[in-house]
């Protein structure tokens, strides 16, 4: 659906100069639509969670006793940093190909293609699974994606490849056009992202224990990254150049390297992880 939303956005408001909110509301009644028969159907299917964990402390100390392991405080960050590499591969992709020759319609449908390697690459990572650890996976999809990236920042935008998409320059239609090589290697990108954030989760919470649920929120609040790296990479795009922000993705999959192949190592000491039972005393007892 991340792919095939915004290019239906495309088509729906036409040229953007003339475009106005009112093109936008079949997507908008669609999403509400949506959004409204998955409130009742969460509100009558009971969700039971038999393996969660269960304790008695507050929640204020099982959040600062997550924080107590590095790899998880590491972890949380690099959830951070996925996020926001996730996100602004193909946003500022669409942004660039719609300055150029390739036009706005062509640019989403084409950015809409990382959005299926990420469907292609989750399906693959979730057959091999169980059979290539969560740190061998994120080392090297971000090493592959790191490679991409740098590829698509070096790469002259004057070398084009051939891609089918569809184009709106005689009416809405699908064939083969040309782009630059800078942005298959960022859709490429894709497949690299689809399997980060279960690798990057497991890693994290790895040995927490009691502590996991609460450190499941940290992790999960902290995709806000989605929002604020994106942001920055926008900010260097403008001022800069759209290539020249991909060193921010850069940057973000170094960081994805690191945690993969060091940071995510549990150092941490000391810190019980389950319950503590309460002792009985069997001292005053009589004996038989």
């Amino acid at each position: 659906m991340a792919a095939f939303t915004p290019a239906f956005v495309s088509i729906l408001i036409g040229e953007a100069a003339k475009a106005n909110i009112k093109d936008v509301f079949p997507v908008m009644y669609i999403a509400m639509g949506v959004f409204a028969l998955v409130f009742f159907v969460m509100l009558a299917v009971p969700i039971p969670e038999p393996h969660a964990t269960k304790t008695k402390e507050s929640i204020g100390k099982l959040m600062s006793g997550a924080l107590k392991f590095r790899h998880f405080v590491l972890g949380a960050i690099a959830i951070f940093v996925y996020v926001g590499v996730e996100v602004g591969t193909p946003g500022v992709m669409i942004l660039w190909l719609s300055d150029t020759p390739v036009g706005k319609t062509t640019a989403v449908f084409v950015a809409g293609i990382y959005w299926l390697f990420m469907l292609v690459g989750r399906l693959i990572g979730a057959s091999l699974g169980s059979k290539i650890s969560s740190k061998a996976m994120l080392s090297a999809t971000s090493l592959v994606g790191l490679l991409l990236i740098l590829a698509a920042i070096f790469s002259p935008a004057t070398i084009e490849v051939t891609f089918p998409a569809f184009t709106s320059e005689s009416g809405l239609s699908f064939g083969l056009v040309r782009i630059p090589i800078n942005a298959m290697f960022m859709m490429l990108v894709g497949f690299c992202t689809s399997i980060m954030w279960g690798s990057t989760y497991n890693l994290a919470v790895e040995g927490l224990g009691k502590f996991t649920p609460a450190a499941t929120g940290i992790f999960m609040t902290l995709v806000c990254g989605g929002g604020i790296l994106p942001w920055i990479q926008a900010g260097i795009a403008d001022s800069v150049s759209y290539l020249a922000s991909y060193w921010v993705i850069a940057i973000g999959l170094v960081y994805l390297l690191f945690y993969a192949s060091v940071g995510s190592k549990n150092v941490t000491a000391g810190v019980s992880v389950t319950d503590e039972k309460v002792p009985v005393d069997t001292t005053s007892q009589s004996m038989p």
